[in-house]
């Protein structure tokens, strides 16, 4: 992991909304591209875990992602994420900046830089847990009249 001092880093626009469902919660995010809808919907689970401003850029970390369709590299790319979450030290991002995105061929790939800190109980409001995520009702939708593309991901918490 890399250390930062200082904040150079600009965050990205919010791109995502949390939509009600029944015992989980839906993530839907949106992008000029389908990279940045990705990165959005990064942005929003751990956004949904805690407030994203009290999340400052002191060090980064290195996920990599496969998948056979996008369904799968969505799902695969967001589950390596909460891992990131989930394992010492608990690194909670507030910026994700996706450096490998392949999206055709037999190998789905993405390579992500993710910048954030240790999340730290009395410094990070505590939101809601995710346990996991799921396929169901996942959406990935291109709407070439508008050019943007939008992402439904229901999480488990």
């Amino acid at each position: 992991m890399e250390n930062f001092k200082d904040s150079e880093l600009q965050l990205a626009p919010c791109k995502y909304e949390y939509l009600d469902h029944t015992a989980d919660v839906q993530i839907h995010s949106w992008g000029n591209t389908l990279k940045e809808a990705f990165e959005q919907c990064g942005v929003a689970m751990f956004g949904y875990m805690t407030e994203l401003p009290y999340v400052e850029i002191k060090q980064s970390a290195i996920i990599e992602a496969e998948g056979h369709d996008l369904e799968s590299l969505l799902f695969h790319f967001l589950d390596e994420l909460l891992f990131l979450f989930s394992c010492e030290p608990n690194l909670i991002c507030s910026k994700l900046d996706i450096q490998e995105f392949v999206t055709e061929g037999e190998e789905l790939r993405i390579k992500c830089k993710c910048y954030g800190e240790e999340f730290m109980i009395g410094k990070h409001p505590q939101g809601t847990e995710v346990k996991a995520i799921t396929y169901s009702a996942m959406q990935i939708v291109n709407e070439p009249d508008t050019k943007k593309f939008e992402l439904f991901v229901i999480i488990d918490i």
